[in-house]
């Protein structure tokens, strides 16, 4: 039973006693009932009075409490007059204001913290209490390269590549690096926050690819450099002073002359070899800036089919040609992504031996260049060092070929990829434009067609 059935039970009760004694003297004691009648009616007007004065508080209490269930900070009161509810009304209005301020705060900066991860550089997954990914910002999809529709309700763990063997040992406060095929490098932090008293965990993926390269850049840059410029002082010297000595070939013994000559002979080709070997290291660091100009990429290509025609002729090599139906045009440096397309070629055609086939794609949307090969293929072991500065399976390898093809896609801008397909092929993908994501071609080949 509510207050305001009590109090109106109450009055009902006392007024009911009341009339009832009034209607006893109405007979008995005129004047007296007269009196009674006046008290019982000063009684009513007080009781009404009274009944106001309890009731509009009770009232504005539930109006405020429904406004505060229902989330509405706007709704104020006014001054009655009455001294009790006027403190009740202040109260209240103070109470609310505060909430309304506190409350638009919080709107404010949850609206600018979720401004700022979907601008955020660094990729982040939000996990849930289970700790599946429960959302990732545009961030996340570019370095995880899956939309946030297939990354939703997975473990990281689950992930694919070497995402997931990366984040199944990610623990809190303990940063790692993951590598993927050489190429991109991440840091990845897991950390958490206080949802509903619950904690929660999220993972933030940074990018170190650029700064890993312009620190590796740095460490060698200056000791080939320095060892370019004291190598061929040396060579150069050396070089004049065994070709002097060929002077004196004549005034020996004609059985010993040809020896002498050979050594001279020998001894000028091995300075000259290591000097071109200098030379390669001092070319990958002196690697300038791209001039892009229009360039149709089926036109380099052919020139570099012209090239390599006789090699791959030589070791029966086939070449596929499955071109888009218009030409491929991109702002790029023509020498500089002719040199790359030919050292991808030749690995390529070193990769095959003999007896295989080489398969040029090309696709307009996305505008994206394919190199494939059925040659010996990618150990998984190597996939994750290719495009490391110096690495190189071969065995009078440098290891700055795939070097210098990925700092010249790097500069341009050009995402790329190195690696084994499902059908056991070998795959160098280079995408033109400007997404970070490049979706593969079609694993099934067209029937291919010879290029004469």
């Amino acid at each position: 039973m509510t207050l305001r059935v009590k109090f109106l039970l109450f009055v009902v009760l006392i007024h009911g006693v009341l009339i009832a004694l009034a209607a006893q003297l109405r007979h008995t004691n005129a004047p007296l009932f007269v009196a009674t009648e006046v008290l019982l009616v000063i009684s009513i007007v007080l009781t009404v009075q009274l009944y106001r004065g309890f009731v509009r508080p009770f009232q504005l209490i539930a109006a405020g409490t429904e406004a505060i269930r229902s989330k509405d900070f706007s709704m104020k009161f006014v001054p009655v007059g009455q001294k009790e509810m006027d403190q009740l009304i202040d109260v209240y209005n103070h109470m609310i204001d505060e909430l309304r301020q506190e409350r638009v705060t919080q709107h404010e900066k949850s609206f600018l913290l979720e401004r700022l991860i979907q601008a955020s550089p660094a990729g982040i997954l939000l996990l849930d209490f289970d700790g599946r990914i429960e959302a990732a910002n545009p961030a996340a999809e570019r370095c995880l390269r899956l939309p946030q529709s297939q990354l939703l309700r997975q473990l990281p763990a689950e992930l694919p590549g070497e995402w997931g063997p990366g984040l199944s040992t990610l623990q809190a406060g303990q940063p790692q690096v993951i590598q993927l095929s050489g190429i991109q490098t991440y840091r990845a932090h897991c950390s958490h926050f206080l949802d509903r008293g619950f904690t929660r965990n999220f993972i933030m993926l940074e990018e170190l690819t650029q700064e890993l390269i312009r620190q590796e850049k740095q460490a060698y840059e200056k000791l080939i450099r320095m060892m370019s410029h004291e190598i061929n002082n040396s060579i150069g010297a050396i070089n004049s002073i065994l070709q002097s000595f060929s002077y004196y070939t004549e005034q020996l013994r004609p059985a010993d002359q040809p020896d002498f000559a050979e050594a001279l002979e020998v001894s000028i080709n091995r300075n000259t070899h290591l000097a071109n070997f200098i030379a390669n290291f001092a070319n990958l660091v002196r690697l300038p800036a791209p001039t892009p100009r229009p360039h149709d990429v089926h036109d380099l290509l052919r020139s570099i089919h012209r090239l390599m025609l006789v090699q791959s002729e030589k070791r029966r090599i086939r070449w596929h040609w499955q071109l888009a139906p218009e030409a491929l045009w991109v702002e790029l440096d023509g020498q500089q992504i002719e040199q790359a397309l030919l050292n991808i070629v030749k690995n390529a055609l070193e990769s095959i031996g003999e007896d295989g086939n080489l398969t040029i794609h090309t696709s307009l949307q996305p505008p994206l260049l394919r190199i494939e090969d059925d040659g010996a293929g990618i150990a998984p072991e190597v996939q994750r060092r290719l495009f490391t500065p110096f690495f190189s399976t071969k065995r009078d390898g440098q290891g700055i070929g795939l070097t210098m093809i990925r700092d010249i896609l790097l500069q341009h801008g050009f995402t790329f990829s190195l690696e084994t397909t499902a059908a056991g092929t070998t795959a160098f993908t280079i995408g033109f434009g400007t997404a970070e994501k490049v979706e593969q071609p079609p694993k099934t080949l067209s029937q291919p067609t010879q290029l004469t």
